[in-house]
């Protein structure tokens, strides 16, 4: 039947095998095996072939070696096959595929080494008799989680006020979950993480820039993270550091802008309208670090006193902003607490800083009343009109005005209090302070609120209060007292109130 047959062993044994299918005991006819491939004793003719392994599901990782078990009592001299599909991949003790990865061990389990991804599947262990009983393994191949972005190089460009998706497209067995963070900072939404296939900016500013990093994990192998920067596209923005910069003839000043923008802007400093050209050898030096540009001027003179303005070019657009150095008083710092020690005297203390003496000290006082709502910065100008008997007329509210000769003072620190009397009980007063020296008068401070004490709260000190007179006798109850004082007499005044 075969003696007119060319084709190579390997397929004289398929045909075999095949033509012995139903055949039978006898057929190929051999010294009968055993499970293990080893000679076997008698076999009673009545003993049918049982497996005594059982199908399974075998989970593996991608690299490594699997066993698929296939062991059979009574075997006699039946043949088993391992074959996947239609493809036959041993008959008996015989290896009919060419793939090296596959060999028997200890018998008919099938070893198949550095497992692929394209071995998942079902392998069949069948038994060649009349039944063609078989067992069934299966075979999921796990892979550990990769990684494609789009574009490969994970750089992404976007214009201010546009919208981009940001993709992560990750493979694996099992599905990898991606999870999305920001580098050193939080998402734009706020969270530090976020799970998804990809994620959306909308209106997207300079505050959305930066590295973007997808993490890709499905339990096998080590988490797989893709870093995505993303840059974002913008006219220059402006920050400056201080709009009102104090300083003082034959001291040194700086003013700073923080400048943002993408391209990186071109940078120039101007004094009113005239440029300042860079020059090492000037008292006006330019400096620049990342977004931080300087300009420091030494030995300050009164020319250099006024407007200046740093301006940011790139080609998307132009910024611009403002800053004053000046030499006049700076605002007046409030340093009392807001309420009082009694039910009709207020102490108020303030700090204000000036290169050159002061020469005027403006206080400012009134009660404010239930409907009373202005609030805000005024000019110098604000307080000069409707003035009658050392008051003032404002928004229908009269302000006490007390213009005040400073103390001398060794340093640019200016500490002054005013002891306000005759105030009513249980009633919220507002001050305003503003200072002058030979530069002129400087910013009014906007109010600061204070409030005196009850009558009965008044009761319950009046061991207190009896001390606090004491120390106060000789001031005139009828009307306000002035205490001007040093840092030192300051800081004794409030110790005694205590």
């Amino acid at each position: 039947m075969f003696s007119n047959m060319q084709i190579s062993v390997g397929k004289v044994l398929i045909v075999a095998v095949f033509l012995c299918t139903g055949c039978g005991r006898g057929v190929l006819s051999s010294p009968a095996h055993n499970n293990r491939g080893q000679p076997a004793s008698v076999i009673g003719a009545t003993q049918a072939p049982k497996f005594t392994s059982r199908g399974q599901t075998y989970r593996v990782v991608i690299g490594d070696t699997l066993v698929l078990p296939c062991e059979v009592e009574n075997m006699g001299s039946y043949v088993l096959l391992w074959r996947r599909g239609t493809a036959v991949l041993t008959a008996s003790t015989l290896m009919v595929t060419r793939d090296s990865r596959f060999r028997l061990v200890d018998g008919y389990n099938l070893e198949i080494s550095d497992v692929m991804p394209q071995d998942a599947g079902d392998y069949v262990c069948q038994l060649a008799d009349q039944e063609n009983r078989d067992q069934i393994h299966t075979v999921e191949i796990l892979v550990p989680p990769s990684i494609r972005t789009s574009p490969s190089n994970g750089q992404l460009t976007v214009r201010k006020g546009g919208t981009i998706t940001l993709e992560c497209k990750a493979s694996g067995n099992p599905v990898p979950t991606i999870i999305w963070s920001k580098k050193e900072s939080s998402l734009p939404s706020g969270e530090k993480s976020l799970e998804g296939f990809s994620i959306t900016l909308e209106k997207v500013d300079r505050h959305q820039a930066g590295v973007y990093q997808c993490t890709a994990t499905n339990g096998v192998g080590d988490p797989v993270t893709v870093d995505m920067t993303l840059e974002v596209l913008y006219p220059p923005e402006i920050e400056v550091e201080r709009s009102w910069v104090h300083s003082g003839e034959g001291y040194e000043a700086q003013l700073v802008c923080i400048v943002h923008g993408e391209p990186a802007p071109d940078m120039s400093w101007y004094q009113d309208t005239f440029l300042i050209e860079p020059s090492v050898s000037d008292r006006r030096l330019m400096e620049t670090r990342g977004n931080k540009h300087t300009l420091t001027i030494k030995n300050v003179q009164s020319t250099d006193f006024g407007n200046y303005s740093c301006v940011a070019d790139n080609n998307l657009g132009r910024a611009k902003k403002y800053m004053e150095l000046s030499g006049k008083p700076s605002l007046a710092e409030f340093k009392s607490a807001p309420m009082s020690r009694t039910k009709d005297t207020y102490n108020l203390t303030w700090q204000i800083e000036s290169y050159p003496p002061l020469l005027k000290v403006r206080l400012l006082y009134r009660k404010v009343r239930a409907n009373d709502t202005y609030s805000g910065k005024r000019k110098a100008t604000d307080f000069q009109y409707r003035r009658h008997n050392n008051m003032q007329q404002h928004g229908g509210s009269a302000w006490h005005d007390q213009e005040l000769l400073p103390p001398k003072s060794e340093t640019f620190t200016h500490m002054m209090s005013y002891s306000i009397s005759n105030l009513e009980p249980s009633s919220t007063y507002a001050a305003v302070v503003q200072a002058m020296n030979k530069y002129g008068w400087g910013a009014a401070t906007e109010d600061f609120y204070f409030y005196t004490r009850s009558q009965e709260y008044e009761n319950e000190i009046q061991p207190a209060e009896d001390m606090a007179s004491t120390l106060t006798a000789g001031v005139a109850p009828s009307s306000p007292s002035l205490i001007l004082t040093t840092v030192l007499g300051s800081i004794l005044t409030l110790y005694y109130f205590l």
